[in-house]
């Protein structure tokens, strides 16, 4: 017999109400295990409360949440109990229950949300670190001038919210143990009311987050780097436009009035998550060490605010930009607000982790992957030996030391930014993915590519992909079709190893046609050119003392298979991919080795060892050649 009880409506009365209901008392030696597992009851989830190893199936009684006991059996009152498998008209709902309602299902979950640059994603996410659901919503940006990019704070919670509600409508909200947040690394201004501050010349309040990839900060980079204060030795040596002081700086030069003076709270963006659920105004070390120049042990250095024209940030112990921090992943506050629980769906207190930049997010989700029995050369050696590298809009490329090592033109080393205990490097590539589209998308058959795509139902970079195949007629050797053809891939400047924010992106190899084989050809270069940007990362990484074996790779990227083959290809390293794509949610979630399973190995083809060689120095000449071609045209003695 398989009974099934509301655990909404569990206690003495629905004990009382199940035995008139069977007229005999037929589990009196359950009755004490039922009230030691009332504690774990109120936690939510499925529980077979009288399981046992002497307990045959058929005599257990299980008890249900009640917004599945609802959706199962709709028409039965709730302190009811509901008796299954008396007979054979009954097995197959017994069965389900039994099977597919499991325990790992019922019980407990995490939910992450990622806010990337163009959309947030939120996951229903287990604690073995499986995603059950996911949802997905975009957000607006704002380009109302060339390097200036802007978002709504209001407008990414908004969207927080709908993903959320959308991955646990079908799940008790009681079994939602706890909410994790990462976002891109940028800024958003509130008001002394936490209200919006606009950053923009036109006084639109709406438009308060300065993106991460937004450039108009450039000259005030390149002050702060001037100044050589000791803090830029732990970003390479230069400051980039993408990190939040010269952002800080441009606002107070150019808004003085409209933003600067209204301006009560400078967040990174996963900071003002974090206080937006819980209503705490902790900082996560990941973002203030990693963006904002902030020591974990020494902590704000007063001298470079002053140095750098900012000194009005130290007030009040740095109540504008924090305070107070936390390590990454511990709890915030005292868990969601009532306000956040409601605008959410889940419930107030439900606990909320300290949160993530999303690729540091990506990074703890793949990094610690168990990759026993692959063959690996990372395989029974420290964690130090792997590279994570996140790949989207743009890239960034991450790997931890035990001592700290200083890379020229790499951001860190930064002390528990993502493990603990160990120093974070992370280079990175402004636009990678944002390239692709670029490239593509720009072309003039672009068009018959995308009415292809939809023909097809593919997506136009599988499209791509197979038509360089058939380019080829041979897959090993298709990325030989660019001997001809060099892309340098600075087309928003360069993050990593240079620190260059003036370079440009270059193409040499174009001819006259516009065929879908053109735009093919460009498409791989932009890849492969891509990759060769990884290689240069490694190899300055590896100069300053790291020891890289092994890439570990997700975003939206890894999910191309010629993406990923190029990067084996070109750094002749192994490139190891998540068995759960979705792996920057998991670290959101804070995932670690328990929560991360490999997918599968891609592994260099070493018959493409000579021709990358040679493109790789045609690659590394392509800026030396920019460089001598600026100088030129700056000597009015030429």
């Amino acid at each position: 017999m398989v009974v099934v009880m509301d655990r909404e409506q569990y206690g003495r009365e629905a004990l009382r109400q199940f035995y008139e209901e069977l007229q005999e008392p037929i589990f009196p030696e359950s009755v004490g295990l039922i009230k030691e597992e009332l504690g774990r009851l109120r936690e939510g989830g499925w529980l077979c409360a009288n399981q046992g190893q002497d307990t045959p199936r058929e005599r257990r009684l299980y008890l249900l949440p009640k917004i599945h006991k609802d959706r199962l059996f709709p028409d039965v009152p709730p302190w009811r109990p509901i008796v299954l498998d008396r007979g054979r008209e009954s097995y197959g709902v017994a069965e389900f229950i039994t099977k597919h309602l499991s325990a790992s299902e019922m019980s407990r979950y995490y939910v992450a949300v990622d806010v990337g640059t163009a959309s947030v994603r939120a996951a229903l996410v287990t604690p073995d670190g499986r995603v059950r659901h996911t949802a997905e919503e975009p957000v607006v940006i704002w380009d109302p001038c060339a390097e200036h990019y802007e978002q709504s704070s209001e407008d990414i919670w908004s969207k927080c919210c709908r993903t959320v509600k959308r991955v646990t409508r079908d799940v008790d909200a009681a079994c939602v143990r706890g909410v994790g947040f990462d976002a891109t690394c940028s800024l958003v201004v509130l008001d002394r009311h936490f209200q919006p501050v606009a950053v923009n010349h036109t006084g639109v309040r709406e438009r308060n987050v300065v993106m991460w990839m937004d450039h108009r900060a450039a000259e005030q980079a390149a002050r702060i780097t001037a100044s050589k204060h000791r803090v830029l030795r732990g970003v390479g040596g230069v400051m980039s436009p993408e990190m939040q002081p010269p952002k800080l700086l441009w606002l107070k030069e150019n808004l003085r009035e409209s933003c600067w003076k209204e301006a009560a709270h400078f967040f990174d963006l996963p900071d003002f998550l974090s206080w937006k659920a819980t209503g705490s105004l902790c900082r996560s070390l990941c973002t203030l060490v990693c963006k904002w120049t902030y020591s974990p042990s020494e902590g704000w250095d007063d001298t470079f605010w002053s140095a750098v024209g900012l000194e009005d940030l130290t007030e009040n112990s740095y109540s504008k930009i924090g305070e107070q921090t936390c390590c990454p992943g511990t709890p915030v506050g005292r868990g969601l607000t009532a306000d956040a629980a409601a605008d959410l769906g889940l419930r107030p207190g439900t606990a909320v982790a300290a949160s993530l930049i999303d690729a540091h997010a990506g990074g703890l989700g793949v990094i610690g992957a168990d990759v026993s029995g692959h063959q690996l050369p990372c395989e029974e050696q420290p964690v130090t030996s792997r590279m994570a590298l996140i790949c989207g809009t743009s890239s960034c490329h991450m790997a931890v030391s035990t001592q700290p090592l200083f890379v020229p033109g790499v951001w860190g080393p930064y002390l528990s930014a993502m493990l603990p205990g160990l120093w974070l490097n992370e280079g990175g590539q402004s636009a990678t993915g944002r390239l692709v589209d670029h490239v593509v998308k720009g072309h003039a058959a672009y068009g018959q590519l995308r009415e292809q795509a939809e023909t097809s139902g593919k997506h136009v970079c599988s499209c791509l992909n197979l038509h360089l195949q058939h380019m080829s007629g041979d897959a090993a050797h298709l990325e030989q079709l660019t001997a001809g053809l060099h892309i340098w891939p600075d087309f928003h400047g360069n993050r990593s190893p240079l620190a260059d924010q003036t370079s440009r992106g270059s193409v040499v190899g174009l001819t006259l046609s516009q065929t879908l084989d053109d735009l093919a050809l460009l498409y791989l270069a932009t890849l492969q050119a891509i990759a060769l940007g990884t290689r240069h990362i490694i190899d300055a990484m590896r100069e300053a003392g790291h020891d890289i074996t092994t890439l570990f790779l997700c975003g939206g990227l890894s999910k191309n298979a010629l993406f990923v083959q190029t990067h084996a290809n070109i750094t002749g390293l192994p490139v190891v991919l998540p068995a759960e794509p979705e792996a920057v949610l998991l670290g959101s979630a804070e995932a670690m080795k328990k929560m991360t399973r490999i997918g599968h190995v891609v592994r260099p083809n070493p018959e493409l060892e000579s021709f990358y060689r040679r493109k790789y120095a045609v690659f590394l000449r392509l800026y030396d050649h920019q460089k001598e071609c600026v100088a030129l045209m700056e000597d009015d003695g030429v």
